[in-house]
């Protein structure tokens, strides 16, 4: 889904309304699903987060540092610490801490934080959350999620998602609407009939300049269009099978 916004608007000021679109079709077609809205800090914005509090949505979204944060992780972070100098293995502690930022209008939200310490020295993340769960399984089996819902994200651009560049509109999401089909089209071919193959678990992107973006003389006359590839294409034996699975009848 796209929409126009001005480049000074804050790119999650509607993000609770995208969703509260989202969930609303979800919900028409499965009345008992459990949704989970998952973000970075980009998307920590109190009144998103009000929203999933008030629709039963479960958050689990980053938080940028702070050192009121830090100040609250002192513990946990020197707990890694200390660790880390008698082992010298690269540590990690959980903790769930109690926070309210000041845009929140006190109300008191549960915050994981991870800290980490290594030989390049601290890294701590914080999230925020409304989910059930011990904070180190909230962190690696929820959030974490996170970095490979970016990268379908990324292979939507690699179909051309981002060409957004219109001045209206309609465009753009039509733009918008071929990606996510191109998507889903990719998907279907790797997920079925590339199974078994080097490719059942390729990036779109390399099935599309390996496999599909391929040299080739086509001739056609009222009997029969030939499709004449180079000898040289080493992926030609499988582009033939996956061409003759997909052929109707």
């Amino acid at each position: 889904m796209s929409y126009l916004r001005p480049a000074y608007v804050d790119a999650a000021k509607h993000a609770w309304a995208v969703l509260a679109l989202l969930v609303r079709r979800l919900r028409a077609e499965w009345p008992q699903v459990q949704i989970i809205f998952r973000g970075d800090s980009g998307f920590c914005r109190p009144r998103l987060l009000t929203w999933c509090e008030r629709h039963d949505v479960g958050y689990v979204v980053g938080i940028g540092k702070n050192s009121k944060l830090e100040q609250l992780a002192l513990d946990t972070r020197y707990r890694a610490a200390v660790a880390f100098e008698a082992s010298r293995v690269k540590q990690r502690c959980f903790a769930t801490l109690w926070y309210s930022a000041r845009s929140w209008k006190k109300r008191v939200r549960k915050v994981i934080v991870k800290a980490e310490f290594s030989y390049q020295g601290d890294n701590n993340r914080y999230i925020a959350t409304n989910l059930p769960g011990s904070a180190k399984w909230l962190y690696d089996r929820r959030y974490c999620l996170r970095g490979d819902m970016e990268n379908r994200i990324k292979e939507q651009q690699w179909l051309f998602s981002d060409r957004t560049s219109c001045h209206d509109w309609w465009p753009n999401q039509y733009r918008l609407l071929l990606s996510g089909l191109a998507y889903v089209l990719m998907e279907r071919l790797r997920s079925g009939y590339l199974r078994g193959t080097r490719y059942a678990s390729a990036q779109v992107t390399t099935l599309r300049t390996r496999l599909l973006k391929v040299g080739a003389v086509i001739t056609r006359n009222t009997r029969r269009i030939r499709n004449m590839m180079s000898s040289t294409y080493p992926d030609q034996e499988l582009f033939q099978k996956t061409a003759a699975k997909l052929a109707p009848g």
